[in-house]
């Protein structure tokens, strides 16, 4: 393991990135294939992926235990998160993997704009222009036939966007998490807020009186890939690659991930496209685009 490790740390951080993007582009396609809730998904997803990062933590001995605001923010941080796994796999259900995945990425926006309000960064005119455009390429995508969708697709399109808020909050506090005194490493904050996000996911499936229960092999393999991949590889691959890459070439390498949840939708699940949708996804990505080019932002 110690071999593969250091043989991968050779890679240059661009390959690195370009790796974890694809990885994490995959994430839409376990929770479809997984005959589970969105919310079960959530919750095996944080369990799983919670339960190998804690197994590398141990192993480098970096897990050590905080209490006062490290808790409280790590509380705020985990029930974000909890919230957006719901919304946004709900939209994967609804929405497909695609389609979901690019709305949640909306997160680049509500950043951008809580870095301007909330800590003074200045607009930049990547900024301006990325946010009319996101909308129009959105507009292209769902808008000109909104009238002939279903409910339940208009219900995943408005649960994509709020996932996408939810994601910003959960970020804006990982990054006040990080910035504390002495902070904890990488791997050991995402293992925590792995197992807090567990355990409010397990609260609410509990609330509604649900079954932890996997029904069958399918659901299991696509859950613990879904889990490990998602969670634990593609996310400590990124986060740290992300400081090592220029902001322009993150942008786009960050893009492959909302791109490739599209092309696995059209791939794998037929997803019909029409050319003006096709040109919709197209503007919306390089919306997205500009915005993490303006500011890097973590994936989904």
């Amino acid at each position: 393991m110690k071999f593969l490790v250091n043989a991968f740390n050779q890679i240059p951080p661009w390959l690195q990135l370009t790796v974890g993007a694809i990885l994490i582009s995959f994430s839409g396609v376990y929770v479809k294939i997984a005959h589970v809730t969105p919310v079960l998904a959530g919750f095996y997803r944080m369990l799983f992926g919670g339960i190998a990062l804690l197994l590398l933590v141990l192993l480098r001995r970096e897990l050590h235990l905080k209490g006062g605001p490290y808790l409280w923010y790590g509380l705020f941080c985990s029930f974000w998160l909890a919230v957006d796994l719901i919304l946004w796999h709900f939209s994967i259900h609804v929405n497909g993997p695609g389609l979901a995945t690019i709305l949640a990425n909306f997160q680049v926006f509500f950043m951008a704009l809580a870095g301007v309000f909330m800590f003074g960064e200045k607009v930049s005119l990547k900024l301006v222009i990325s946010i009319p455009l996101a909308l129009l390429g959105l507009f292209l995508v769902v808008g000109i036939q909104w009238e002939r969708l279903g409910g339940d697709y208009k219900l995943g399109v408005y649960a994509g966007l709020i996932a996408a808020v939810c994601y910003t909050l959960f970020l804006l506090s990982l990054r006040k998490i990080q910035n504390l005194e002495d902070p904890l490493s990488t791997a050991a904050n995402l293992t925590v807020i792995s197992f807090l996000t567990a355990a409010f996911l397990a609260g609410d499936i509990w609330r509604q009186g649900g079954s932890f229960q996997i029904p069958d092999i399918q659901s299991t393999l696509a859950l613990i890939v879904y889990g490990i991949t998602s969670q634990a590889i593609g996310w400590l691959i990124i986060t740290r690659a992300l400081p090592k890459i220029r902001a322009s070439l993150v942008g786009m390498i960050l893009l492959l991930q909302p791109a490739l949840a599209f092309v696995w939708d059209v791939l794998f699940f037929a997803r019909p496209t029409t050319l003006v949708s096709l040109a919709g996804i197209t503007i919306t990505l390089a919306a997205i685009y500009l915005g993490v080019s303006a500011k890097p932002a973590s994936p989904k």
